[in-house]
C-alpha cells in the first residue's frame, strides 16, 4: 500500500480502544477508489466501542487533512466527539469548523394517524386523478374514431402503418421465442405428471387449451405492453421534454387525432396477429417436446388438435388480445402525456406506464375468464 494511502489501525489499549490514522486524507487521496475502498473496509471493520465513548483517535501521524477528510471523520464518529483526540491545532480547527456546519440527520419520527391517513388520501386522490384522465383519453379516441369514420381518407394511416411495424413487425422474434420455450417448458411438465396417470394423450387437450385459450394473448400481452408500452410512453414523454406537444397545441394539431388513435388503431390490429403467432410458435414447442418426451406425434397432435380445441378458444383469445392491445396504447399514452418537462419525470413515466400496462392485463384477463367460463370448454 502507499504510504500516502489514507489509512487507520486500530488496537485495545489499556486506556480503551486506540485508533491511529496515516496518510494523506484529502480529497485527491479518498477519489481514487483502490484507497477508498480500502479505508471504508477499515472504517467498517472498527469496533462500535471505538468510535464511542472509549475511542482514542490519534491524527498526529497524518500527512495531509483537508475538508474532505474531516467529514469523513466526523460522520464515522457519529457526529460526535471521541473520548479523546489527539491532533494539531490545525487539525482541531479544521475539524471544529467541519463539526459547525455539519448538520446531523434528524432522528425518524413515527407518523401519526392522522399522517397516515393523509397520506392515505393524498394516495386515493391520485388514483381518481389517472382514472379521470384516463377516462377523458377513451372519450377522446370514441370522439376521434367517429371523425375518423365520417373522413377516412383524411385519417393518420402513414402514422398508423408505422406505428404497425414498431409495435408488430418488429415485435415477432422475441414473441417467438418465449412463445416457443414456453410451449416447450409446459410441454415437459405435463408429459411428467400425465404420465403417471396413463393419459398421455391429453397432452393436446391441455397444451391446446392452455396455450390458444390463456398463455398466448397473456404472453404476448405482457411482452408489448414492456416492450411496445414502453416505447409510446418515451415517445410521447420526449415531445413533452422538447416542448413538441407544446408546438403541436399552438399549430391547433389534435394531440388524441395524430398521436393516440394511430397507436391504438395499431395495438389493436397488431396484438391479435402476434397473438396468432405467439400462439403457433409455443404450439411447435409444445410438440416438439410431447414428440421427443412422450412419443407422441406431431401429425397425430396436429389431426387431434381441432377436435379437442373448440374454434371459440381462438376466437375468445384474439378479442382478448385485441382489448389488451387498446388498453396498452391507452395506458402508454396516458402516461407520456402526463410527463413533466425533465428527465427524472420521464423515467418514472415509462416505469409506471410499463408496471400499470402488466397489472391492466392481468386484470382484464380475469374478468374475461369469470365472464366467459362457459365458452369453448
Amino acid at each position: 500500500m502507499d504510504e500516502s494511502s489514507p489509512h487507520l489501525s486500530c488496537q485495545l489499549a489499556p486506556h480503551g480502544w486506540q485508533v491511529t490514522l496515516g496518510g494523506s486524507w484529502c480529497a485527491a487521496e479518498l477519489a481514487r477508489p483502490v484507497a477508498w475502498s480500502g479505508l471504508r473496509r477499515s472504517i467498517d471493520a472498527l469496533e462500535p466501542q471505538a468510535r464511542g465513548a472509549q475511542g482514542h483517535w490519534d491524527l498526529r501521524g497524518l500527512e495531509r487533512l483537508d475538508h474532505t477528510g474531516a467529514q469523513l471523520l466526523w460522520r464515522t464518529w457519529g457526529h460526535q466527539w471521541p473520548a479523546q483526540l489527539q491532533a494539531s491545532p490545525a487539525q482541531r480547527a479544521m475539524l471544529d469548523r467541519v463539526a459547525r456546519f455539519s448538520v446531523a440527520p434528524p432522528p425518524a419520527v413515527p407518523l401519526t394517524w392522522l399522517q397516515r391517513y393523509l397520506r392515505l388520501g393524498e394516495r386515493v386522490y391520485q388514483v381518481v386523478d389517472h382514472g379521470r384522465d384516463l377516462l377523458r383519453l377513451i372519450g377522446q379516441l370514441l370522439l376521434d374514431f367517429g371523425r375518423l369514420l365520417r373522413a377516412p381518407r383524411d385519417g393518420p394511416w402513414r402514422d398508423v402503418s408505422g406505428q404497425l411495424y414498431r409495435i408488430g413487425a418488429t415485435a415477432m422474434p422475441i414473441t417467438a421465442l418465449v412463445g416457443f420455450l414456453i410451449g416447450v417448458v409446459l410441454a415437459y411438465l405435463m408429459s411428467q405428471q400425465l404420465r403417471k396417470f396413463g393419459a398421455d394423450a391429453f397432452i393436446v387437450d391441455v397444451l391446446g387449451i392452455a396455450l390458444i385459450r390463456e398463455l398466448a394473448p397473456v404472453l404476448a400481452a405482457i411482452l408489448i405492453a414492456g416492450r411496445s408500452g414502453s416505447s409510446i410512453t418515451a415517445q410521447i414523454g420526449v415531445m413533452r421534454v422538447t416542448e413538441e406537444l407544446d408546438a403541436m397545441r399552438v399549430m391547433g394539431i389534435a394531440q388524441g387525432y395524430r398521436l393516440v388513435m394511430p397507436r391504438a388503431i395499431a395495438m389493436a390490429i397488431a396484438m391479435p396477429l402476434l397473438t396468432v403467432w405467439t400462439t403457433l410458435a409455443a404450439l411447435f414447442g409444445g410438440i416438439l417436446a410431447a414428440d421427443l418426451s412422450m412419443g407422441i406425434t406431431p401429425a397425430y397432435f396436429i389431426s387431434a388438435l381441432p377436435a379437442t380445441v373448440e374454434v371459440a378458444n381462438l376466437t375468445l383469445a384474439m378479442s382478448k388480445a385485441m382489448v389488451f392491445g387498446v388498453l396498452i396504447a391507452l395506458v402508454g399514452c396516458h402516461y407520456g402525456l402526463r410527463v413533466k418537462p425533465n428527465t427524472e419525470s420521464l423515467g418514472e413515466g415509462t416505469t409506471a406506464s410499463v408496471v400499470t400496462s402488466i397489472t391492466v392485463v392481468i386484470l382484464v384477463d380475469a374478468l374475461f375468464a369469470v365472464l366467459f367460463k362457459d365458452v369453448g370448454i
